[in-house]
């Protein structure tokens, strides 16, 4: 995948973590992250784009505002799972991919890959990769 294109967003939240090597963070935190989503293609379109980057960052930007200031450990979508940065890059992912189904990224055939990063600070970070 020789071409990527990257939209950047933010998120806060709150959650809790179950299982003892999480220590501290059993009990209620948060976390702030700045969220990437990276989208990569074999091939540029006829207009030498990989995706449209306003349409990329507007489907990021309601998938983490739907996610910035709640309990996590609250929310439906979220139940009997951790919450962790991996696992949250995987759910922001699974959603860019649905978004980019549904047609709301333009003409996004050619996207093959989308890779969600959160950074936890500048010394910490996780991503998911998924095939598309």
């Amino acid at each position: 995948m020789p071409f990527t294109v990257t939209v950047r967003d933010h998120m806060m939240v709150a959650h809790s973590f179950t299982g003892e090597g999480f220590g501290p963070a059993q009990r209620l935190h948060g976390a702030t992250f700045v969220v990437d989503a990276t989208f990569g293609a074999d091939e540029l379109d006829e207009d030498g784009v990989v995706v449209d980057i306003g349409r990329a960052a507007t489907a990021l930007s309601e998938i983490t505002e739907s996610i910035t200031y709640r309990n996590l450990d609250d929310e439906p979508a979220f139940a009997g799972m951790n919450t962790t940065t991996e696992r949250l890059c995987q759910v922001i992912a699974d959603r860019l991919a649905d978004r980019a189904a549904e047609g709301a990224l333009g003409d996004s055939n050619r996207v093959t890959t989308i890779t969600v990063t959160l950074h936890e600070s500048h010394i910490a970070w996780a991503s998911y990769t998924r095939s598309l």
